[in-house]
């Protein structure tokens, strides 16, 4: 009888946790971030114009005003998608998540393994967990290259 072989590459952990907490820093920028540079350079008298089928006029504000909605939208979908990864962890996972970069306040690993009554152990433990499994909710993991199991 024919074995069936199957080449599933394998998850590099070190790099998927890594890609995690990258994702929850850039969560935490776009959160606080302003979006200056899409202003628009020079503010013109305000007129209405009807919209233009062919697109042969754009002024520097809508120009700058369609990009910040752009821009808007697609950071709005960021920090949807990154809230929606971290509802589906564990209560712990959340917390810890939560604690670190969901909050204004910025807080340190002491500081969230105190607050929550867990070793340092535990607490390291359950937050590599967390990030493992956050980068799994978000299909952001990292696979090994050339290997597999």
């Amino acid at each position: 009888m024919n074995q069936l072989t199957l080449n599933i590459p394998q998850i590099d952990e070190e790099a998927t946790k890594a890609k995690a907490e990258q994702l929850l820093d850039q969560y935490r920028l776009y959160l606080l971030q302003v979006p200056d540079d899409f202003l628009p350079k020079v503010t013109p008298a305000y007129s209405i114009v009807p919209p233009s089928i062919t697109n042969e006029f754009h002024s520097s504000t809508e120009d700058a005003a369609l990009k910040r909605l752009d821009w808007e939208i697609q950071r709005d979908k960021f920090l949807k998608r990154i809230q929606r990864a971290v509802n589906r962890l564990t209560q712990r996972e959340r917390q810890i998540i939560v604690m670190l970069y969901m909050q204004s306040e910025e807080m340190y690993d002491y500081e969230v393994y105190a607050e929550m009554g867990l070793s340092q152990r535990s607490y390291y433990r359950i937050k590599a967990k967390a990030f493992y499994r956050l980068a799994f909710a978000l299909r952001e993991e990292v696979y090994k290259k050339g290997a597999a199991s």
